[in-house]
Order: C-alpha cells, then structure tokens, then sequence
C-alpha cells in the first residue's frame, strides 16, 4: 500500500516507518524537517501540517495515513497552549480532511494513554479532542481509522525529553539522577520497536475503528528503573526525588473513569526492558567517546 507518515521524522514516527517499508509498503515521510533516518526505498516531502497545499499532496495517493505530527511533550504543550491547538488539533483536522478529499482507506492516529487521564494537561486535551474529531469523521463521511494510545516509549533514536534517555545521559554524565515526582511512580514502559511493530500490524482489517491501548507487559516503578540503570554502569549514583503536586503526570495509573475503553495489545515477542537499556548506555557511552568503534561487541580504540 502506499503510505503517508506524518510526523515521520521523529523518534517513534521514524521507527514506525522502517517497520513499514520492511513491511513492503511504500513509505512518504511528511515533517518539518527531513528525516536522519530515511532510507533508499522512502519519499521526504519537508513542510508544515498547517500548509494545506502540502497536505493535499502528501495525501493524494496514500491508501493509508498515519499522523505522529504535532506538540508530544507534556511540558512544552502547557507552556504553549495555542500552539497545542494549532499543531495538535487544527493538524490533525486538516489531515483529515484530506484523506476525505482523496479516499483514504485508513487513518492511523497516534494518541497516549494520557487521553482520559486527570493528568496531561493541555497535551491530553488535544489528543481527547482528536480522538472526538477522528470518532465523527467516521460518523460524517465514512473515514475508518484506528487510535493508537501510546504508554511510556524508550528506546534508540529519542531525545532529551525522553525519560529514560534522560536518566540514562543524566547517569553517565553526572553520576546523579532527579526526578521530579514520587519514587513510586509506576510506568508501563514499551520499547519503541516493539511499539512500531504493533502499529503496522494493526493495518488488519479486525482493528479498524478500534482504539488500541500499545503499552509494556510489565510496570516499573522510577525508582526501580534508577537502580537498574545504576546496577547496569556498574557505579554509584544519587538519587534524588522531588515532590510535586503537579498534575502534569499521573502516579500509578493514567486511567480514570470513562466508559470509552480502549484495547490493549501485547506483543507475545517483545524487547527485555535491561536489554534495551543496554543498548541506549551503549549509544550514550558512543557519543562520550568517539574515539571508539565495535569490534565483535566490544568497544576498542580506533
């Protein structure tokens, strides 16, 4: 099938498109900038999800469109609560407007578990106003879609608002590790790949209309997931947690009541959270020290 990407340059946006095209679809990235990662057997169109032209064209066609695009951090959206709309609403309803203009067979949304959740701010208010939109487009012209509510990603290729790729930076960098909230703090986290794979494999035909809940198979809580990484460098670490009061992030869990329930989907093969750790100290340890390369998985001199 051919297949649009918007958002397709970023972290979890740019994983899901390999998965893609390993898949034998074909791939058009839409983003603001081009993609670090874009492989032969993919298209880049660069622009703005606010620039209907472009829009159009990235959709013209596409059998399937996925839309990763928008404001994804929590902070940055309750500092930038118009932007939030902007990018996160007013976008998401132009790209839907297009697959409407052109048939599209399929839009594929990326939401959070956030979404009817007390916590997440102007973020999650933007993702339940979505999934509204997405629901009546359905009911209005006939659009299939499926909504896919992310939990806590890690893994290659995040940046620094990424937890985990935080914590870890934080480690081998300053030997500490803050976090602002209580050490009890659970996290399903779900490792990026695992979370790409899941959302290429809801393109069958069973998950249309659906929301899908991608989360990890184990919760952790922050201060376990502290001590791992301190066990993993082999060195000591502070520890430090400071207390809010705070909304922005939930506690223990991110659902509250609401009669709208999602699904969940488990991958029965998925990502060791230590393994993939592992992999983001070793990435870390890379950009620390590029005097070294891999030499049958052990890191010499060059």
């Amino acid at each position: 099938m051919n297949i649009t990407v918007f958002g397709g340059a970023g972290f979890l946006g740019s994983h899901v498109c390999d998965k893609l095209s390993d898949a034998g679809h074909r791939v058009t990235i839409f983003d603001l900038k081009p993609s670090l990662w874009l492989r032969n057997d993919q298209t880049m169109l660069s622009g703005d999800i606010l620039d209907e032209g472009l829009i159009n064209m990235a959709t013209r066609e596409a059998d399937v469109v996925f839309n990763f695009a928008g404001l994804a951090d929590i902070a940055e959206s309750n500092q930038r609560a118009v932007d939030t709309v902007k990018y996160n609403i007013l976008g998401n309803t132009l790209i839907l407007e297009a697959c409407v203009r052109h048939k599209v067979k399929r839009f594929v949304y990326a939401s959070s578990v956030y979404v009817y959740s007390g916590s997440g701010g102007f973020y999650r208010c933007s993702k339940q106003a979505c999934e509204q939109y997405i629901e009546n487009y359905r009911d209005v012209y006939g659009l299939e879609y499926t909504i896919l509510r992310y939990g806590t990603l890690y893994g290659l290729r995040a940046n620094e608002k990424n937890s985990i790729h935080r914590f870890v930076k934080e480690a081998m960098e300053k030997g500490t590790l803050h976090y602002t909230g209580s050490p009890k703090s659970l996290r399903e986290y779900v490792h990026v790949e695992d979370a790409a794979q899941s959302s290429v494999e809801i393109l069958e035909p069973q998950y249309a209309n659906e929301c899908i809940i991608l989360a990890g198979h184990q919760s952790m809580r922050v201060e376990d997931v502290f001590r791992m990484i301190a066990e993993m460098l082999g060195k000591k670490i502070e520890f430090t947690f400071e207390e809010t009061s705070s909304k922005e992030h939930y506690e223990i869990t991110p659902y509250s009541f609401n009669p709208k329930v999602g699904k969940k989907l488990a991958p029965p093969l998925h990502t060791d959270m230590g393994q993939g750790v592992l992999k983001l100290i070793e990435e870390q340890y890379r950009q620390l020290h590029p005097e070294l390369h891999s030499v049958n998985g052990v890191l010499l001199k060059k």
